[in-house]
């Protein structure tokens, strides 16, 4: 399973879904995106479920971006930066059996493809807080 391929696909449906705003036919919009970038059958339940997942919870954690980007509102924010940081937060706070390390720097590899120049670092920063966060949590439980 490529689970790259599954990120790098539900970036681009969240993209365009932020972009176009139309949220009618989520799953012609993932098949789409899953045979532009030849994901294999088996790995595109997991783009679905990064999806899915990012758009039900989004209000949450747009809550929490907001709250640890200091002086960056996720209006202010470049399109794919925001969508980006929205997916690797959905998987870091709501699959804790994948590694936050391991979603922070699939995610800081991934904004090197499709982001500015800057944008491994902004999320670096930025997600590197929401593991922590997480981690801080876990210490409390």
């Amino acid at each position: 399973m490529s689970r790259r391929l599954a990120r790098e696909t539900a970036l681009q449906v969240l993209f365009q879904l932020d972009v176009n705003g139309d949220k009618s036919d989520i799953e012609t919009v993932i098949r789409h995106w899953a045979e532009e970038f030849a994901v294999p059958e088996q790995s595109i339940p997991f783009a679905q479920e990064l999806v899915t997942g990012t758009l039900e919870h989004q209000s949450q954690i747009d809550e929490k971006l907001s709250g640890l980007s200091e002086g960056w509102g996720l209006k202010r924010m470049a399109n794919v930066d925001r969508n980006l940081l929205r997916l690797a937060s959905y998987e870091i706070l709501y699959h804790p059996e994948i590694p936050g390390r391991v979603t922070l720097n699939e995610a800081i590899e991934i904004a090197k493809l499709y982001g500015s120049a800057e944008s491994g670092k902004f999320i670096n920063g930025i997600l590197d807080k929401v593991v922590a966060s997480v981690q801080k949590m876990e210490e409390k439980d």
